[in-house]
C-alpha cells in the first residue's frame, strides 16, 4: 500500500535520535505523522521494522515527497537528506492494526558533511593537526617549512612505521585554492593534494626509497571546464610551476616560477658521477649537418661527435646513433658523459650520430615501430655516416633512445643486427601498440614484444632500463625483459627510483652505455640492479 499523496493523519510524534518509536497502525492502515528532527541539509539514516511497511516523506501540509520504502523485508533501511522545503514528516502504510518500529540512526548536519582526513602518515603534520586545535595560525610551521627547506623528508615517527630502506616525503603548499595537483613523481600522474583541515596547508606523502631522485611542480586551481579528457588533463600545464620553498631545481637557471621543475634528492640517491663537465677532459668535436630523407620525404638535424682523437677505421671503435639527438645533447649532456666514460676508459672510443626529429609531430608517427623510419636508418643514414668516416663493427654498434626513442631502439635493431648488435633502451615504451596513445589504448598491447616472440634469435644484446615511479612502463619493460631472456638474447635490466624524462636519464645514460660498450661488455649477463 502507499500512503495517500494528500492525507494528514491527525495525530503527531516527534522522533529521537537513536531511540526506537514503537507504535501500530490505525484500523485503515495508516500511522500518525512523525515530525522529523532535523534542518535544511542534514543527511538522514534509519531503519524501520514490521511487515509490509511503505515509509514516506511527507512536506508541512501532508503532501507526499518521496517513499523511502516499498513493504519488503521485515527490516528495511533508508536514507535523505532534509532539504529547505522543510519541516518534514514521517508516514507510515501497511496492514491494518501493524505494529512497527522506527529508528533514526544517524543525523550529520550540514557544516559537519565533509570526507574524512587521510591518515596522517607524517610526525610532523600530525603534530601540526594538534597544534592547530589551540591555535589556528600556520606561520610558525610555514616558517619551520621554509628555513628547512621543502619538501618534508622524514623517516622516523611515520605511521604505519616505514621498512629500512624507505623514506617519506611529505610535498606542501600554502594557500586558500579549489584544488592544488601534484604534477610528477613519485606517481607520475597529477594527484591531488589534501587539505589540513580549514589550514592553509595542502600536503600529499609518499613512501620512497632512499634512493631516490624526483622532480616534480605544484598546480594550484587546475582549470575545470567543458573539454576532451586529454583537453582537460593537459589544463594542468596552465597552472604548473615549482616548488617557492624548494631552491633545488632543473635547470639550474629557470626563466620564472614557470619554467623547469623541483628537485628533491634523498641521502642515497647516486651521485653524478659523469654528467659534470671536468676542464681536463679532452672534448669531442661536434659537428651539425642537415639530412633530407627520400624515404620519409623530410630534412632533420643530425649532430656527429668524434671523440677526441679518434681514428677513423680502427676496429676498436664504437659508434652509437640516438634518437632525439637535440634533446640528449641539450638535456642529458650526452657528449660531456661521452668525453668523460672515454677519458676514463670505461669504454671504447665511440663517435656518436645523434638523430633529431623534423618536428613533433613527426616523433609520434615515426618513432613507434614505423617500417620507413628503419629502412630510413639502415639505408640513408648508416650509408651517410659512413661516408663521414664514422663506423664501427655490429658488436661495437648501439641504436639507443628514450620513451618512443627507446621503443624504436629495439624495432630497428631487430631487423638490422647487420648493423646493430647492440640496442639501449632508456623507459621504452614497450606498452604500444599500432593505433595507440599514451592516453588511448591500441588493439595488441605490448606489440614488439609479441614481434620478438615469434622471430627467431638475432645476435643483438639489449640494455633496458625502467624507473620504478613509471608503472605502465615499469611493467612493460618487465614483460619485455622477460621475452628477450625466453628466447636467449643477452641483456642487462636495470631499475631505479626514478620517473620519466631527461631529467632522470641523464643520471643513468653512461650506466647503459658501459654495459654495452665499455671492456666487459661482451660478456653474458642478465641482471636487475636497483
Amino acid at each position: 500500500m502507499r500512503a495517500s499523496e494528500n492525507a494528514s493523519p491527525p495525530a503527531a510524534a516527534t522522533l529521537t535520535i537513536g531511540e526506537p518509536l514503537n507504535d501500530s497502525l490505525d484500523a485503515q492502515g495508516n500511522s500518525p505523522t512523525i515530525v522529523i528532527p532535523a534542518p535544511a541539509g542534514d543527511f538522514i539514516r534509519g531503519a524501520i521494522a514490521g511487515e509490509q511497511l511503505v515509509l514516506s516523506l511527507v512536506g508541512s501540509a501532508g503532501n507526499h515527497i518521496r517513499q523511502l520504502t516499498a513493504g519488503q523485508g521485515r527490516t528495511q533501511t533508508f536514507m535523505f537528506v532534509v532539504a529547505s522545503e522543510g519541516p518534514y514528516a514521517f508516514s507510515i502504510s501497511g496492514p491494518a492494526k501493524g505494529e512497527f518500529s522506527l529508528t533514526l540512526r544517524s543525523s550529520i548536519p550540514l557544516a559537519k558533511q565533509k570526507a574524512p582526513q587521510p591518515e596522517l602518515q607524517s610526525p610532523r603534520l600530525r603534530q601540526l593537526q594538534q597544534d592547530l586545535l589551540k591555535d589556528p595560525s600556520t606561520d610558525r610551521f610555514w616558517s619551520e617549512i621554509r628555513e628547512a627547506g621543502a619538501p618534508l623528508v622524514e623517516s622516523e615517527g611515520v605511521m604505519p612505521p616505514l621498512p629500512e630502506p624507505d623514506a617519506l616525503v611529505t610535498f606542501l603548499w600554502r594557500g586558500d585554492h579549489r584544488n592544488v595537483r601534484l604534477f610528477g613523481a613519485p606517481s607520475g600522474d597529477h594527484d591531488e593534494l589534501h587539505r589540513l583541515g580549514d589550514s592553509d596547508v595542502w600536503y600529499r606523502s609518499y613512501r620512497v626509497p632512499r634512493s631516490a631522485r624526483i622532480d616534480y611542480r605544484f598546480a594550484p586551481d587546475v582549470p575545470v571546464f567543458d573539454g576532451t579528457p586529454w583537453e582537460r588533463r593537459r589544463a594542468i600545464l596552465a597552472t604548473a610551476q615549482r616548488d617557492p620553498l624548494n631552491k633545488l631545481c632543473f635547470p639550474a637557471d629557470p626563466v620564472d616560477i614557470y619554467d623547469g621543475s623541483s628537485v628533491v634528492e634523498l641521502p642515497d640517491a647516486p651521485q653524478p658521477t659523469w654528467i659534470e663537465a671536468n676542464p681536463e677532459t679532452p672534448r669531442g668535436v661536434i659537428t651539425r649537418h642537415r639530412l633530407t630523407s627520400e624515404t620519409l620525404g623530410n630534412t632533420r638535424d643530425i649532430h656527429l661527435y668524434r671523440p677526441d682523437g679518434y681514428r677513423p677505421g680502427d676496429s676498436e671503435n664504437g659508434m652509437l646513433v640516438v634518437f632525439d639527438g637535440d634533446k640528449y645533447l641539450q638535456e642529458i649532456g650526452a657528449a660531456t658523459i661521452l668525453d668523460n666514460l672515454i677519458a676514463a676508459k670505461k669504454i671504447r672510443p665511440t663517435a656518436a650520430i645523434f638523430v633529431s626529429n623534423p618536428s613533433p609531430a613527426s616523433r609520434s608517427t615515426e618513432l613507434p615501430c614505423t617500417p620507413d623510419f628503419a629502412s630510413f636508418i639502415a639505408d640513408e643514414l648508416i650509408p651517410w655516416t659512413k661516408a663521414q668516416e664514422i663506423t664501427a663493427t655490429p658488436a661495437n654498434s648501439v641504436v639507443a633512445g628514450a620513451s618512443y626513442g627507446g621503443l624504436a631502439s629495439a624495432f630497428i635493431a631487430h631487423p638490422h643486427p647487420e648493423i646493430f648488435g647492440n640496442a639501449y633502451s632508456q623507459s621504452g615504451s614497450f606498452w604500444w601498440s599500432p593505433g595507440s596513445r599514451p592516453t588511448l589504448p591500441g588493439s595488441e598491447p605490448e606489440w614488439l614484444a609479441r614481434q620478438f616472440a615469434d622471430a627467431p634469435l638475432k645476435p643483438i644484446r639489449f640494455h633496458l632500463e625502467a624507473g620504478q615511479f613509471e608503472v605502465d612502463i615499469l611493467n612493460s619493460t618487465r614483460h619485455f625483459r622477460d621475452v628477450l631472456k625466453a628466447k636467449g638474447y643477452t641483456l642487462t635490466h636495470r631499475e631505479y627510483s626514478s620517473s620519466h624524462g631527461y631529467f632522470y636519464w641523464r643520471y643513468t645514460f653512461a650506466n647503459g652505455l658501459i654495459d654495452l660498450l665499455g671492456s666487459e661488455s661482451s660478456q653474458t649477463t642478465s641482471a636487475t640492479i636497483d
